[in-house]
């Protein structure tokens, strides 16, 4: 599987998760030259926002994990953020390409329609501190609901450094959506139960502790 992000976060995690598992990865970054190639691990240096670069990942692949993330900076407060739309765009004109339909995709709770499942409190800090990251991610969110992938929107609450637990909540009822703690172990394994056990596809789901 080709996982997206795969140098930091939760991308990193999931490649770690799915080496536990016995699983091979294409690991997509920027900086995929730093990892060692192994049995498991094809390290492939890359720039999400190319076309060739994305078609070249894709070769032989059977589902993608999304998980590129942007490092948290003051100027997110005013300068506008595009990497998540302009990225998913050129991920989705290759998939529909290719013979890769499976997608499993991290943005966060309070993108899309879960922004409607924050109080109003809740709601107004959110889009005062992440307003321009979310609304990219809401512009990502509509592409791939409106694309014909097998795509699952995975969104996590408020991200730990915690172990892995004995299992998060995947909440798929938009009434039980609600803010929280989930450990970044917690939402790799999902990631990887997504696409091995064809969890949730053309849902999107709120992962919590």
């Amino acid at each position: 599987m080709l996982i997206l992000g795969a140098t930091s976060g939760i991308g990193a995690l999931a490649v770690d998760e799915a080496i536990g598992r016995g699983l091979s990865v294409r690991a997509f970054a920027r900086s995929a030259g730093n990892l060692e190639k192994t049995d498991l691990i094809e390290p492939f240096a890359g720039d999400a926002r190319s076309a060739e670069d994305i078609a070249a990942a894709l070769a032989d692949t059977r589902a993608v994990i999304y998980a590129l993330g942007i490092k948290e900076r003051l100027a997110m407060l005013w300068e506008e953020e595009t990497l998540f739309s302009e990225s998913t765009r050129v991920l989705i004109d290759a998939m529909k390409a290719s013979d890769t339909k499976r997608l499993v995709a991290v943005t966060g709770f309070g993108a899309g329609r879960s922004r409607s499942a924050m109080s109003s409190i809740e709601c107004l800090g959110h889009r005062a501190i992440l307003g321009r990251p979310y609304a990219d991610k809401d512009r990502q969110e509509a592409m791939i609901v409106e694309s014909d992938l097998d795509w699952t929107i995975v969104r996590p609450v408020i991200l730990t450094n915690g172990p892995k637990s004995s299992g998060p909540k995947i909440l798929r009822d938009p009434s039980t959506w609600r803010n929280g703690l989930v450990s970044r172990r917690d939402v790799a394994g999902y990631l990887l139960d997504a696409v091995e056990d064809g969890l949730d596809i053309r849902a999107d789901v709120v992962i919590s502790r």
